[in-house]
């Protein structure tokens, strides 16, 4: 019997899982540590302080990052809800429609969007507005969210789809059901831990884009992330960093969430 493969035992594996971990999160912990300076620079620490956080609700700029952080959330729970809409009937389309022709090409400009760069995205998407004489706006902003997060919303559902049985959707069918009464009653509920994760997937991914959304925001539109961005071409304020923890801590919150359900859906099934 042929032994499982063991990549803890392969020389310099662990050291290079470590060192990758550390470059990745380092950082972020810099900044969740610095958050609490008391000081008015980011290199010095002046001890523990939540004078930055009460700077970034209370604070001159606090309008600003108000205003944007409302602009991310409409958007983030507009666009995460219509490209959940799609991946739903997307997956369903893709694995209980059977075979049709263009199914893998189907497939392939699903997935499209997480195999090409973001700025080539960003670049064409902006171009394509442009040449229709779509004005930029909230609107361009929420419809290039849209079409990136479908991908992202569409694979926690298929995966969850892939592992339902259509036995229970036939036995419906054999009671006299119709095919969206049996979709509504049966399968719906059944696949919706992979609804909810893929919904809090695309809003985590919308809320947090910041290249799409500053090639097709238009002057005077700003969200959370490029609004962070023109601060910091002014130079880095301590507050900037409070900001960011906030909106790191979100991302956490939300693809934990995400995992969870995923996870609570396989148990069940």
């Amino acid at each position: 019997m042929a032994k499982k493969l063991d990549l803890r035992r392969f020389p310099g594996f662990l050291p290079m899982t470590w060192l990758c971990l550390f470059l990745l999160y380092a950082p972020l912990i810099i900044v969740m540590i610095y958050s609490f300076n008391d000081s008015n620079s980011i290199t010095q620490w002046g001890g523990v302080s939540l004078r930055w956080y009460k700077d970034v609700f209370w604070g001159l700029e606090a309008e600003k990052f108000k205003l944007a952080a409302i602009h991310s959330l409409i958007i983030a729970v507009a666009a995460a809800t219509v490209s959940t809409t799609i991946a739903t009937m997307a997956a369903t389309a893709m694995l209980r429609a059977g075979r049709f022709r263009g199914k893998s090409i189907s497939f392939a400009l699903i997935n499209l969007p997480l195999m090409v760069p973001e700025i080539v995205t960003a670049v064409a998407t902006l171009i394509f507005f442009s040449t229709i004489g779509f004005t930029t706006g909230l609107t361009t902003i929420l419809m290039a969210h849209i079409v990136f997060c479908v991908p992202f919303a569409y694979l926690p559902i298929a995966a969850r789809m892939q592992g339902i049985e259509d036995v229970y959707e036939q036995a419906a069918l054999d009671l006299y059901a119709t095919r969206y009464q049996a979709f509504r009653l049966i399968l719906l509920p059944l696949m919706a831990p992979g609804v909810i994760s893929g919904f809090l997937l695309a809003f985590i991914i919308s809320l947090d884009d910041f290249i799409i959304t500053n090639f097709v925001k238009g002057a005077g539109i700003e969200t959370l992330p490029t609004a962070i961005f023109g601060a910091v071409k002014q130079g880095i304020k301590p507050n900037i960093m409070a900001i960011s923890t906030l909106l790191l801590l979100v991302s956490v919150v939300f693809v934990t969430l995400s995992y969870l359900v995923g996870r609570m859906g396989q148990n069940k099934k």
